[in-house]
């Protein structure tokens, strides 16, 4: 594995004084409604352990953590929010727009921290991101326009392709703007796009039926819940498809898929424990603004775009962050 340059989460570390726990009695409890399974969240929950421990916070000592995990089902997503409402969380940390929604219901007055890729406008969390108010802030990838940048990229490393299929995830709140972007990029690029909706009523293989049958020339996975936990099953179908495939999270490319473009999610868990930690200070979250990742990354899986026999041109080696062997 070959490391083209290192990536430095966005957001400057705040350089505070150790968290005082006197005047309360007990730890602070962080609250984290995990919309995926245990085995997929690892990543992220590493990712704000590290980002607590940077700013001062020890966990056992100063906080605990509690897990409630959706197992990719956001219907579970209420419950789960009630019952971290109800053990006392001090905060909330959200890892989708239906978990921060499911929280707000629960709760107005507990902190809200929210990390995901879709707009968190557009979902009707907020009505700012600058000044969000109520009880919710977080960070953002605001995912549909990364995935008009996604297709842009597809079409650098299979240009000669003329039609491409987009995944939908037509349960996740974010679905219509990603689709939306996707449609108006491909039609800027001269590509038809085929969109087709997978969720828990069709499995991944017949999906990959449908698009062997429809001749596709190339694959964007788009942000969805539902895809992560099937990460291993959505590149072993595009595999044996022989389709050049773009993913919007960088366990797909370690699982052996080709492209990913975006913001790592473990990092912008990092970067959400700097609310996190204001936040425990005092501050309130309606007073802190919604940021966005400053940096991202470009991961080629070379090896499995040999195994597909697509040759990468040099000059898109040299642009990459990462190239895998």
């Amino acid at each position: 594995m070959m490391r083209r340059r290192d990536v430095v989460a966005g957001g400057a570390l705040l350089l505070a004084a150790l968290p005082v726990r006197a005047e309360r009695g007990r730890k602070f409890l962080i609250g984290r409604l995990s919309p995926l399974s245990p085995e997929s969240d690892p990543p992220m929950a590493v990712g704000l352990r590290e980002g607590l421990r940077e700013r001062g916070w020890r966990e056992g000592a100063d906080y605990e953590l509690a897990f409630r995990y959706a197992n990719g089902d956001a219907r579970r997503l209420p419950r789960l929010a009630a019952e971290l409402v109800a053990l006392g969380a001090d905060v909330i940390v959200a890892g989708s727009n239906a978990g921060a929604l499911a929280a707000k219901a629960a709760t107005g007055t507990i902190p809200i921290v929210l990390v995901t890729t879709g707009d968190p406008l557009a979902a009707g969390i907020t009505q700012s991101l600058a000044r969000p108010g109520g009880n919710v802030t977080g960070v953002t990838t605001m995912g549909f326009e990364l995935n008009a940048k996604r297709l842009e990229l597809l079409r650098e490393f299979v240009p000669r392709s003329a039609h491409w299929a987009f995944l939908s995830d037509p349960v996740s709140g974010h679905n219509p703007a990603l689709v939306e972007s996707a449609e108006a990029a491909a039609r800027a690029l001269g590509v038809r796009l085929s969109v087709l909706d997978v969720d828990g009523g069709r499995d991944i293989a017949s999906v990959f039926e449908r698009l062997v049958a429809a001749r596709v020339d190339a694959l964007i996975v788009p942000p969805g819940i539902f895809f992560i936990d099937r990460r291993r099953q959505i590149v072993e179908h595009a595999a044996r498809a022989r389709l050049p495939a773009i993913y919007f999270d960088r366990r797909f490319v370690d699982a052996g898929g080709f492209l990913f473009y975006g913001a790592g999610l473990a990092a912008m868990y990092r970067h959400a424990a700097g609310h996190v930690d204001r936040i425990l200070r005092g501050a309130q979250p309606g007073a802190l603004p919604f940021e966005q990742p400053a940096t991202f990354e470009l991961v080629i899986n070379l090896k499995a775009a040999r195994a597909i026999g697509l040759a990468v041109p040099e000059a898109l080696l040299l642009r990459a962050d990462e190239v895998i062997e």
